[in-house]
């Protein structure tokens, strides 16, 4: 069976393909205006089909190609995009009588403190688009008020008028009775037969009214481009059956994916974490490795924190907006290879957060850029190389002669400096960036990032990974074999996951007395996982309940992970751990106090791709058999450094050699300065380590 992995990122998309235990690589340019004619491009020339039409055709790989047996994961940014850029579909609200600006109001928070004027971002849903219908329920779901149906066709003819693609419904308490919304649903949708249709309930059946609200608009807001775009992916890919990266780690079936589209908003980044856990997991022979990874791509910089396992949380922020949704902790800053370097009013020099892209992409690409990115200064440095570009293959040549020409005007005016001298102050600059990210969910966090291990990945990490390593005093890197693809791998080996969620809002020690109450949530969750999953091909799911918990009068909750089968026992078992949790995190519990259950989260899964590596032996230490020769590298404005360079596909286990040294190979360059030393391990990972 071949399982092939598809990340999209800002310049580049990367595949791999995994077949009896054997594993390709590909890079592609990314089409910003359509990911699926990138992808579909870069298919054809990875599987070797013949050229493909200006208008794409399904490929035939139930014929040929992948095969019968094929299958496709995919991470996209589509969501993403689409929130940042504001380019989603017009959308309307309808919620309870009095409470349409529950949206606008928000939090109230203040992100910058001391700003006299505060500046937030247009709301996805403006005030002319916002409807109310007269209904209530009380906190425990009762009908207060029935829904008014006359008055509620008088709205959705106005709704109608509007001419909105897609209809968020967000009613008071609907987290306890969905009647209301689902009958509010059924009556628009006369009006309205093309539009889609998010419900709170289906959503988020959860309380919090401005994060419900916000979180049902979010997945309203991308339904319509996530839906056409992923069919116009399935129908171009000819059917291959494919499934998508959602933000909390695991894969999930396009179905789903077009129906919950805000659950894709860290596809792809999310994919890179779990690739990056799995190939330390294996090199350091330990299932709770600690790492800090390090994806930096062409537009961006993802980072995360693993003490021992996969961080998750269940919310975000993205674009401005919460996003009340389990997700992989992922930090994000705007720094990659191709962030533009600029001199700002003051006579300073900033670099990112705008992208040259993939379109005009980097100076160096000869795509019609003009002004220096990160991805020029490590060429002029002689970090990169334009003949070991994307492993010689020639699919994007780099042209040095341009980059030092965009550098050179980028020194002069910050006031005479050389072209070297600008673009030391371009990686340095970037980096801080990065550090910075690094530090916050590290340092800020209370850790300790010299205890841990960098794992750099992406098709810029290894190029950064020692200068950022020396300034957090992190002794250890480990790159794996396909650092410029991780993301991709990490796509297959993610689990199929399904996720839900029920609001509980009772006391612990009554829902003991009453436990019927919360096995019958358990049980109703556990039967929408298992028929997601059978659907994906999942035989037996593995589910996993937790209870968000919280003393009585707190405003936030920890999660705790709840036995099952589900009793009184299993219920004063998780109380008793979440005492302990609130200890550990807060520095004091109150075992003697009332702890309230907020909601039930029921995590069902099934294992993705493993891949049989092969562990080799150790062989010896001399590398020549993959020395390149020596070529000048920047590393201080003092002048440049005879480096040693190597070929990584002709490095063996057991190669050991010192910095200055560049390592060349196809989705990646790696960078090791002076200080620093290598050796390669038996399944073949790059360990960088100070001297």
């Amino acid at each position: 069976m071949k399982l092939i992995g598809i990340d999209v990122g800002g310049t580049f998309t990367d595949f791999v393909l995994l077949e009896d235990g054997h594993i390709r690589v590909h890079k592609s340019p990314t089409t910003p205006d359509d990911q699926s004619r990138g992808i579909v491009a870069g298919l054809s020339e990875f599987l070797t089909f013949p050229p493909l039409p200006k208008a794409p055709s399904p490929l035939p790989w139930n014929g040929g190609g992948v095969g019968g047996g094929g299958l496709i994961v995919h991470g996209t940014t589509a969501a993403t995009n689409a929130l940042l850029e504001r380019k989603g579909a017009r959308t309307a609200l309808l919620t309870t009588a009095g409470f349409a600006d529950v949206i606008e109001i928000g939090r109230q928070n203040r992100p910058h403190l001391y700003a006299l004027h505060q500046q937030r971002p247009p709301q996805l849903v403006p005030a002319a688009l916002r409807f109310e219908a007269f209904e209530r329920l009380d906190v425990d779901g009762n009908v207060l008020t029935p829904l008014d149906e006359d008055r509620l066709e008088a709205v959705a003819r106005q709704m109608a008028a509007a001419q909105p693609e897609s209809v968020a419904i967000v009613f008071l308490f609907s987290y306890r009775n969905p009647a209301n919304e689902e009958r509010a649903a059924e009556i628009l949708r006369r009006h309205l037969p093309a539009a889609t249709f998010s419900l709170s309930s289906h959503i988020l059946p959860e309380y919090r009214e401005y994060e419900r609200t916000a979180t049902t608009v979010v997945n309203a807001y991308v339904q319509p481009l996530a839906d056409r775009y992923l069919r116009r992916l399935s129908a171009a890919l000819g059917g291959t059956p494919i499934r998508v990266m959602q933000s909390n780690g695991g894969a999930i079936g396009i179905e789903q994916a077009s129906a919950e589209p805000a659950r894709l908003v860290l596809s792809g980044p999310a994919g890179g974490v779990v690739g990056a856990f799995a190939a330390a997991a294996q090199a350091m022979e330990s299932d709770a490795p600690h790492i800090i990874t390090f994806d930096m791509g062409g537009t961006s910089t993802d980072v995360a924190l693993c003490p021992g396992q996969i961080p998750r949380t269940g919310e975000s922020d993205i674009a401005g907006l919460p996003l009340r949704l389990p997700v992989i902790d992922i930090h994000t800053v705007g720094a990659g290879g191709g962030s533009l370097a600029a001199v700002d009013a003051g006579g300073g020099m900033r670099v990112g957060p705008q992208s040259a892209g993939a379109v005009p992409g980097p100076v160096c690409y000869g795509r019609g850029g003009t002004q220096a990115t990160v991805t020029d200064a490590n060429l002029v440095l002689g970090r990169l190389d334009g003949g070991n570009f994307l492993g010689g293959t020639g699919a994007v040549a780099l042209d040095a002669a341009t980059a030092l020409k965009a550098l050179t005007r980028l020194g002069e005016e910050l006031g005479g400096y050389s072209p070297y001298e600008a673009a030391l102050g371009v990686i340095r600059i970037a980096n801080a960036t990065m550090e910075r990210a690094l530090r916050r969910v590290s340092v800020e966090r209370g850790h300790d990032p010299r205890s841990f291990a960098l794992i750099p990945f992406g098709g810029a990490g290894p190029l950064h990974a020692c200068d950022l390593a020396n300034s957090l005093g992190v002794e250890r890197i480990l790159i794996p074999p396909s650092p410029g693809v991780l993301s991709a791998l990490g796509l297959l080996m993610a689990d199929v996951v399904h996720e839900n969620a029920q609001a509980i809002l009772r006391d612990a020690a009554a829902l003991a007395a009453d436990i019927g109450f919360l096995a019958g949530h358990f049980q109703r969750l556990a039967e929408q996982s298992r028929a997601v999953l059978v659907g994906e091909g999942v035989a037996d799911p593995r589910l996993d309940p937790a209870l968000d918990m919280r003393y009585r009068g707190q405003s936030y909750e920890l999660t705790v992970p709840l036995a099952t089968p589900i009793s009184g026992e299993s219920l004063t078992a998780a109380v008793a751990e979440f005492h302990g949790l609130h200890e550990q995190r807060y520095g004091y519990g109150m075992a003697e106090a009332s702890v309230e259950v907020v909601t039930l989260r029921l995590r069902g899964s099934g294992p993705g791709a493993q891949p049989e590596m092969q562990r080799h032996p150790l062989g010896p230490a001399d590398p020549s058999a993959a020395w390149l020769g020596e070529k000048p590298v920047w590393f201080h404005p003092d002048g440049p450094t005879p480096s040693a360079t190597y070929d990584r596909s002709r490095l063996t286990p057991g190669n050991r050699f010192v910095g200055p040294a560049i390592v060349y190979q196809f989705d990646t360059t790696t960078v090791i300065p002076p200080g620093w030393k290598a050796r390669v391990d038996g399944w073949g990972n790059l360990w960088v380590e100070k001297n």
